[in-house]
């Protein structure tokens, strides 16, 4: 849509079903007594990186429609696959069967962390895997003779879901508070987040700080310390919060020296978000051997927005902790949907766009030119701080004295109005856009972002 053809009005077809939605569903992250003054928009279908309303309006989906469209709507290759798919088999338990789309999805990650998370546990969503996670770490030291490491560390202002054990390691207040009476408690340390630089700080040395911390708790309750959880490169509920690479390196050494499990939840950050598909990939220093986590959450676009899927990898040794006659000491975590064979097909069809496809070089060229499309608008606006960038993620901040009152709402309802779906974070406004940016995309969103900035501002 270009800027001379404005947004049609609201027509009564879209305001039946967004009375509609209001009146019957309700919807996640949201306050529904806002509903009134936020109502849904009401999408009638999608392709690409649009989505139109029943009046023909469109919206350019700024975020991936929470970060899961990698290839954006409708793509050919991905409908393709789950049509075939369906006219063999839509889905069979995974506890005593098995199936070729499940075992071929394993073998395939596996092999691209080189066979060092050589073992895939399947689920439906992310708080899923960070559960999965979580307990296998706490299960296998147990299975080991070391039931004693049962706490937990978690980075400040991290996020891992919205489940009982995922909230446990979530630092996100407005997610956590309420349920805080039925959490177990974790460990909360530094955040390496950059933004918290000192005037001369770089963002390696604020990770050093981090890691001083993070130090210090580990060598005096290493004992009873079962794992480590972080979002590799960016804490993205957070506020995008982005930080070096280095930070990984340093943490996998700490996690070795006192018998720590490294889980990193690449549910937001993997799958090529970072600018590798796996944002640990970026650990390891130049030319040194690639180092891994102990276990790997997977979600969001492994399945490239079209079906629930999560998985966990883990190393060989996790694995082999619960190989033994008696059955309590497997793992017997289960969910029905396990493995299923449409959202493990979608998940091949995006793993085929990786390996014949330059997806991620494509990804660098077209981020090179939304990043300098950005800067040319947003250099020198003394209104925002701390513009960044990571891979195929764009944020920066407004400035306290400029948000004002409910500045993600009103930002978000000014981008419909500049054809965007865009939901800030707190101040923080942030691009998560599908892997298909063309010129006139990065034209586009930029434009719109600034005009959407602007306009509430």
């Amino acid at each position: 849509m270009s800027a001379s053809h404005p947004r049609p009005p609201a027509s009564s077809v879209n305001a039946a079903w967004q009375q509609r939605s209001v009146a019957s569903v309700w919807h996640p992250c949201t306050q529904m007594q806002r509903m009134g003054e936020v109502p849904p928009i009401a999408i009638a279908r999608a392709h690409g990186p649009w989505l139109e309303d029943h009046e023909g309006g469109r919206y350019f989906d700024a975020t991936s429609s929470w970060w899961v469209n990698l290839f954006g709507h409708a793509d050919a290759r991905i409908n393709t696959a789950l049509k075939d798919q369906l006219d063999t088999l839509e889905h069979v338990m995974l506890a005593g069967c098995t199936h070729a789309p499940a075992v071929e999805l394993a073998e395939r990650l596996s092999a691209r962390t080189g066979h060092a998370l050589g073992h895939t546990f399947f689920a439906s969503d992310g708080a899923s895997a960070v559960e999965i996670a979580l307990k296998m770490s706490f299960h296998s030291w147990k299975n080991r003779g070391l039931g004693d490491k049962r706490e937990f560390v978690c980075l400040r202002h991290g996020y891992h879901g919205e489940t009982i054990g995922a909230l446990a390691v979530t630092d996100v207040a407005v997610f956590r508070d309420a349920y805080d009476p039925l959490l177990m408690r974790a460990h909360v340390v530094m955040a390496p987040d950059a933004r918290q630089a000192a005037a001369g700080e770089s963002a390696a040395e604020v990770a050093q700080r981090a890691l001083a911390e993070l130090a210090t708790l580990l060598e005096s309750r290493a004992g009873q310390i079962a794992a480590l959880i972080i979002e590799p490169l960016v804490q993205c509920a957070a506020g995008m919060a982005m930080h070096d690479a280095a930070y990984l390196r340093e943490v996998r050494t700490l996690c070795d020296r006192y018998q720590v499990h490294l889980i990193a939840d690449e549910i937001a950050v993997g799958c090529g978000r970072t600018g590798t598909f796996f944002a640990f990939e970026q650990a390891a220093a130049n030319n040194e051997p690639a180092i891994w986590p102990d276990l790997l959450c997977l979600s969001k676009g492994i399945s490239g927005g079209y079906l629930p899927l999560s998985l966990v990898l883990s190393t060989g040794a996790i694995y082999e902790a619960f190989l033994d006659d008696d059955t309590a000491r497997g793992f017997l975590h289960s969910h029905s949907y396990t493995g299923n064979p449409l959202a493990c097909r979608a998940a091949l069809a995006v793993l085929d766009r990786f390996d014949d496809e330059p997806v991620l070089q494509r990804n660098r060229e077209t981020g090179a030119l939304l990043t300098a499309a950005l800067a040319a608008r947003l250099d020198g606006d003394a209104r925002i701080e701390h513009v960044r960038q990571r891979g195929m993620i764009w944020a920066f901040d407004v400035r306290e004295a400029h948000a004002g009152v409910r500045f993600a709402e009103r930002f978000h309802l000014a981008g419909r109005t500049q054809g965007l779906l865009i939901r800030p974070i707190g101040r923080t406004v942030y691009l998560m856009p599908p892997y298909l940016l063309n010129d006139e995309h990065v034209a586009y969103l930029a434009e719109r972002v600034v005009a959407t900035l602007n306009s509430v501002l």
